[in-house]
C-alpha cells in the first residue's frame, strides 16, 4: 500500500532545495514530516545543541536541587531501577554519575518474581536500613501512590523518574519527572526512562556549576535504552541515539564491549537492529532469569576480568531464555489457534500457570507478529496471575486495560506494551471484557497485515548518491522505519535458489525488465522460500516481478555491497 502524501507539492520543492534529490527519497522524507529545507537540515545533521532545556520538565527544579544537595552534603543515595534494559541502563547511568560526584550510592533492582514491576516497599526498607535519606526511582514509580506514601512515612525523600503513562493520581514526592504527565509542558514526550535520567543528570550538573558536557559519556547507555525500549526515533531521541552511537563506535564502556564480543557484534557498524537483537536480549536476560543486578554491575565495572565473567553469565542466561522462549511459544500458538477456532477473537488472552514470567513478554510479541492481533500472556506466580500485553498499530493496549481495571490488581505501560496482574478467578471475565473493549476499538483493516510503501523506485535510480543519502536516514526505528520501496517490471537474472536450513528463504538477482544495460541488484527474501517454483515458472515464461523492498548493506568476507531485502514478491499476471 503506497502511503499517501498530504502535500505533494512539498516533494517537488524538497527535491529542488536538496540539489535534485531523487523523488523517492524526497517522498520518504515528506512522509516523515520533513517537508522543508530547514527540517531536512536538522534531520540529517542532528545536534546536541537542539536538545531541550531539562528545566522545561515539570518538577525538574526540585529534583535537581535535591540531588545537588545530596552531592554537596555527601548523603547516601539509593537508586531504584527496573529489571529491563531501560531500567538497568538508567540505574547504571545514575550510579556512575553519583560515583563520579563522590557520592556513596547503592542500587536496588526488584526481582521480577518476588517483587514484580515498580516501586516496592522492600527497596524503601533497604534504603532506610542503609541510612539513606534520598531514593531515586528510574523507569518506574509514576503509579506508585501507596509506596510513595510509605517512603514519606519512613523519612525518605523520593525523586521519581519515569516515562510511562501516568495514572489518575500522582505520587507524593520531592519531584515526579515524567514528560507524559498531563500537566508537564516538556516539548518532547517520548524519551526512554534512561533519557529522562540523562535529563536529570544534565540539570543537576547545572545546579552544581559543572559543565553539562560531563554527561556526554553516558550517551552509550541512553542509546542502548532508546533502541531497546522501542520508543519513537524522532526529535530528541534521534539526537541522543546518533550521539550515543558515536560513543559506542569510539569509546564504549567495558561492559558493553564484552557483551558485543559475546554477541559477535562489531560496534564500528552499530545499528538499532544490532542493539535490539544482540545487546538488549543479553541485558534483559539477567532480569528475565531473576538476576538483573548482574547487568548493572557489568555496565559499571572497570575490571576486565569481572566484565568478561559477567558478560559470559548474561550470554548463558540468554541462551537459557531462548530455549524457554521456543517451548512457551509453541504452547501459546496452540492455545491461540484453539481460541481463534472456537470464535472470532480481536485479542488473544493466553494463560498457563507454569509459563515463565520472564519470558511471556517476548512470546506475546511473537504471538502478535504471527496472528496480527493484540495478545496478553499470563502466568501464575505465588498465587497471583501476572502478565504482559502487546498490541498492534491503532489499538492502545494501556487504554484497553484501563477499561478492565476493576478486574485487575494493578497494571501499567503505554500504547503498545503493558504489564498487569489479577486474580486467577478473574481471568475468564477479563478475557471476555478485553475482547469487548478491543472490539470497540478495532477497524476491519487493522486485522489485515499491510506493508506501507514510501515510494516507487526504478532500480536504475539506485546509485551511489541515493545510498549515501538513504544511509543518513538512520538510525531507524519506530516513526522512522527503513523506507520501503516498490519496484515493478523486474527481470530475474542469474542464479535463483532457496537458502536456509529449511529452504525458507530466497536468494536471487534482479534488474529492470527490458533494460539489459541496467544494474543488477542482489536480493535476499527472508521467509519467501515457498515462492521459488512460481518465480522459476515466471522466468521461463518471461513474466516480470513486482517487489516491495528496503535497501541495505551486506558484508561478507570483508566485502560490503548493496542488497535489496524483499518484503514481498509477486509475479505479474499474464
Amino acid at each position: 500500500m503506497l502511503r499517501p502524501v498530504t502535500n505533494p507539492g512539498a516533494v517537488a520543492t524538497l527535491q529542488k532545495d536538496l540539489n535534485n534529490l531523487p523523488e523517492a527519497l524526497a517522498r520518504a522524507l515528506v512522509l516523515r514530516g520533513i517537508d522543508t529545507f530547514e527540517k531536512a537540515k536538522h534531520f540529517f545533521r542532528p545536534s546536541l545543541d537542539a536538545l531541550y532545556d531539562p528545566f522545561l520538565m515539570q518538577d525538574m527544579d526540585a529534583a535537581a536541587d535535591r540531588l545537588a544537595q545530596a552531592v554537596r552534603q555527601g548523603e547516601r543515595v539509593v537508586v531504584y531501577g527496573d529489571y529491563d534494559v531501560d531500567g538497568t541502563t538508567s540505574t547504571a547511568l545514575m550510579m556512575h554519575f553519583l560515583q563520579q560526584m563522590g557520592v556513596e550510592a547503592d542500587f536496588f533492582i526488584p526481582n521480577r518474581f518476588t517483587h514484580g514491576y515498580g516501586l516496592h516497599t522492600d527497596g524503601i526498607d533497604r534504603a532506610v536500613a542503609w541510612g539513606a535519606r534520598l531514593l531515586i526511582t528510574l523507569d518506574c514509580g509514576i503509579t506508585a501512590v501507596d509506596e510513595a506514601r510509605y517512603a514519606c512515612e519512613k523519612g525518605i525523600d523520593l525523586i521519581i523518574c519515569d516515562h510511562h503513562t501516568a495514572g489518575d493520581a500522582t505520587p507524593e514526592a520531592v519531584a515526579v519527572l515524567d514528560p507524559k504527565r498531563p500537566t508537564c509542558a516538556y516539548p518532547f514526550k517520548e524519551l526512554s526512562g534512561c533519557g529522562v535520567t540523562f535529563k536529570l543528570v544534565q540539570a543537576t550538573l547545572q545546579r552544581l556549576g559543572k559543565p553539562i558536557d560531563t554527561a556526554l559519556p553516558y550517551l552509550d547507555l541512553v542509546a542502548v535504552s532508546t533502541a531497546s525500549d522501542i520508543v519513537p526515533l524522532r526529535g530528541e531521541n534521534r539526537i541522543l541515539m546518533r550521539e550515543g552511537f558515536h560513543q559506542l563506535r569510539h569509546t564504549p564502556r567495558l561492559g558493553l564491549r564484552q557483551l558485543a564480543l559475546q554477541a559477535g557484534l562489531d560496534f564500528d557498524g552499530v545499528t538499532v537492529d544490532r542493539i535490539v537483537f544482540g545487546i538488549g536480549p543479553r541485558i534483559n536476560a539477567a532480569g528475565r532469569m531473576g538476576e538483573a543486578g548482574r547487568a548493572v554491575k557489568l555496565l559499571l565495572t572497570d575490571d576486565p576480568t569481572e566484565a568478561a565473567d559477567l558478560a559470559r553469565i548474561l550470554d548463558k542466561a540468554n541462551q537459557d531464555r531462548r530455549a524457554l522462549d521456543r517451548e512457551i511459544q509453541m504452547q501459546a500458538v496452540r492455545q491461540a489457534e484453539i481460541q481463534l477456532g472456537a470464535r472470532m477473537r480481536h485479542v488473544l488472552v493466553l494463560h498457563d500457570a507454569e509459563w515463565h514470567q520472564g519470558i511471556i513478554g517476548i512470546v506475546a510479541s511473537r504471538i502478535v507478529e504471527r496472528f496480527h492481533r493484540p495478545a496478553v500472556m499470563l502466568c501464575t506466580t505465588n498465587g497471583e496471575v501476572k502478565g504482559s500485553a502487546r498490541s498492534i498499530t491503532g489499538i492502545n493496549i494501556y487504554e484497553a486495560l484501563k477499561a478492565c481495571d476493576d478486574l485487575l490488581i494493578r497494571f501499567g505501560g503505554h500504547d503498545y506494551a503493558a504489564g498487569l496482574s489479577l486474580l486467577e478467578a478473574n481471568v475468564p471475565a477479563f478475557r471476555e471484557r478485553l475482547n469487548e473493549v478491543v472490539d470497540g476499538m478495532m477497524q476491519p483493516e487493522m486485522l489485515i497485515p499491510a506493508i506501507e510503501v514510501d515510494a516507487r523506485l526504478d532500480l536504475n535510480d539506485l546509485d551511489d548518491r541515493f545510498w549515501r543519502v538513504l544511509k543518513q536516514f538512520a538510525p531507524f526505528g519506530p516513526e522512522n522505519m527503513k523506507p520501503i520501496f516498490e519496484a515493478r517490471d523486474l527481470h530475474v537474472v542469474g542464479p535463483l535458489r532457496a537458502v536456509g536450513q529449511e529452504s525458507d528463504h530466497l536468494k536471487l538477482s534482479v534488474r529492470q525488465h527490458g533494460t539489459r544495460e541496467s544494474q543488477v541488484c542482489p536480493v535476499i527474501a527472508f521467509g519467501h522460500g515457498d515462492k521459488l517454483t512460481a518465480i522459476e515458472a515466471a522466468r521461463r515464461q518471461g513474466l516480470p516481478l513486482d517487489m516491495l523492498f528496503s535497501v541495505e548493506e551486506n558484508t561478507w568476507q570483508g566485502r560490503t555491497t548493496l542488497q535489496l531485502r524483499a518484503r514481498d514478491l509477486q509475479v505479474q499476471a499474464e
